[in-house]
């Protein structure tokens, strides 16, 4: 498999710098990035690229050649078999796993973008250990995490969060071994996070998706463009719906 690091001199190719200018959001499921990817889109007119809804989409069929290639069935595993009979610890080492593969194909969808200004990449598959080789400051990336509440909260009121989109023969467990899942690998992107010196927002719920927005917006303050929209307009951006926290387009 040919590695993101893919130039003669190890560095990452970059056609149209791109990456290089590029603002990460990665962490946790159930944290909340999608919906400040996209506050920060309107508010600064930056473009967000959501990596679970390519994951879960246009990366399917590369998913596919790949498990072929390795010698796997071309379909999906039997759902019980990943969902009810995996304990979450392996499952949260095979997603760990997997990663790599994945974060070259939202590069290669990032590469395909120019914009004057940043474009701000959100996903849970955008991991500490794999951003910081390719950015030039740690400050370039964000890591946002649930806390426990937090995520429980989430659970009781996002739909998403609380079902999981496969037919399996023990629905609790399989519920149970995902949130069990989510949580390892949300663990495992703080200690990365924390170890590259890149910075971890818990998410616990005392500020709405616009404040956790604009806590993320100062971060990336010296590289975002002035805002596009003004003070007053904050409480037309939860008129729209704004401050809920939106579940993300794919759960694994």
């Amino acid at each position: 498999m040919t590695s993101y690091k893919n130039q003669a001199d190890g560095t990452v190719w970059d056609p149209f710098g791109t990456l290089r200018g590029a603002l990460w959001i990665g962490g946790g499921q159930w944290a909340g990035k999608s919906t400040v990817a996209r506050l920060l889109a309107h508010r600064y007119g930056v473009t967000a690229y959501h990596y679970d809804y390519h994951d879960a989409r246009a990366h399917q069929d590369r998913r596919t050649a790949r498990r072929i290639s390795l010698g796997e069935p071309a379909g999906e595993a039997d759902p019980d078999k990943v969902w009810v009979r995996t304990p979450p610890e392996e499952m949260a080492a095979d997603t760990l796993a997997g990663f790599p593969a994945r974060f070259e194909w939202a590069l290669d969808d990032l590469r395909a973008l120019v914009s004057g200004r940043p474009i701000v990449a959100e996903g849970w598959g955008l991991r500490p250990e794999l951003v910081a080789p390719i950015v030039d400051s740690p400050r370039r990336m964000v890591v946002m995490v649930p806390t426990p509440e937090f995520r429980r909260r989430q659970i009781r009121e996002l739909p998403r969060a609380a079902a999981l989109e496969h037919r399996v023969s023990d629905p609790a467990l399989a519920q149970a071994n995902r949130l069990a899942r989510d949580r390892l690998v949300a663990e495992d992107a703080t200690r990365a996070a924390r170890r590259l010196g890149i910075r971890v927002i818990e998410v616990d719920g005392s500020l709405d998706a616009v404040g956790v927005a604009e806590t993320v917006a100062d971060h990336f303050g010296p590289w975002l463009p002035p805002r596009q929209d003004s003070e007053t307009d904050r409480p037309a951006a939860r008129t729209a719906g704004h401050s809920a926290w939106e579940p993300p387009h794919h759960a694994g």
